[in-house]
């Protein structure tokens, strides 16, 4: 079992009978979607889902796990999910795997956000993993430029394998930015957001509550206190 299926399995346990539970995205929540999988078969979990991503709804359903919308919910009662970096006070950059926006609705609608990975991705300051922004496809030119002069970095339209841009579930475009340290990620989150034609970016600060970190020696579990 790697890294990566420890904090997968681990933050399973966290899922009570009767709970909704937001399904993150990644080569992390995987493992997670896959042991509450094996709960609702062999221990007969009670649960109702709501997925971060296509990929993750397609991979819940063939497992069996009941599937809703945040419409149908409402307020969860837990999400869990990876991080590409986790840094100080669990303030985290996710995005790599093109969810952001939805992983982010989904944990806002949370009252306890869990936040997975192996331990590599724990970071004093935030910024070595590319800053994945959202942004709408109209106009995304200019966009780049806005997001260049907050971010005091020159953005890159991501691509997919075959070199056309990557679009996300909502039909949007990413820009990775290579901010280097994030020394104020609240400050640079709140002033992406309010460009024009910028959707959401992946900086989750004062959201997670808990963080599943493992790596070959085991898991180690981290609490963050905050206020909804």
């Amino acid at each position: 079992m790697d890294a990566k299926q420890r904090a997968g399995f681990r933050a399973a346990e966290f899922v009570e009978d009767g709970m909704r539970v937001g399904l993150g995205t990644g080569t992390t929540a995987y493992w997670l979607v896959e042991r509450l999988g094996v709960r609702v078969r062999e221990e007969g979990l009670r649960v109702r889902c709501v997925p971060t991503s296509r990929r993750t709804e397609e991979q819940a359903r063939a497992l069996g796990l009941p599937l809703s919308t945040l419409g149908e919910l409402g307020e969860l009662d837990i999400a869990v999910d990876g991080a590409d970096e986790i840094g100080p006070g669990l303030a985290l950059i996710k995005g790599g795997g093109g969810a952001l926006l939805r992983e982010k609705l989904v944990a806002a609608a949370a009252r306890r956000f869990v936040v997975i990975a192996d331990k590599s991705k724990q970071v004093e300051v935030l910024g070595r993993f590319p800053l994945p922004v959202e942004v709408v496809r109209f106009g995304w030119e200019l966009t780049a430029r806005r997001v260049a002069g907050a971010a005091n970095v020159e953005p890159a339209l991501r691509r997919s394998p075959d070199g056309e841009p990557f679009v996300t579930d909502n039909g949007n475009y990413i820009l990775d930015c290579r901010c280097g340290a994030i020394q104020d990620p609240a400050g640079l989150g709140r002033e992406l957001k309010l460009l024009t034609g910028v959707v959401e970016s992946g900086l989750f600060v004062h959201m997670a509550d808990l963080a599943v970190l493992a790596d070959e020696a085991g898991v180690e579990v981290v609490e963050q206190n905050r206020e909804r």
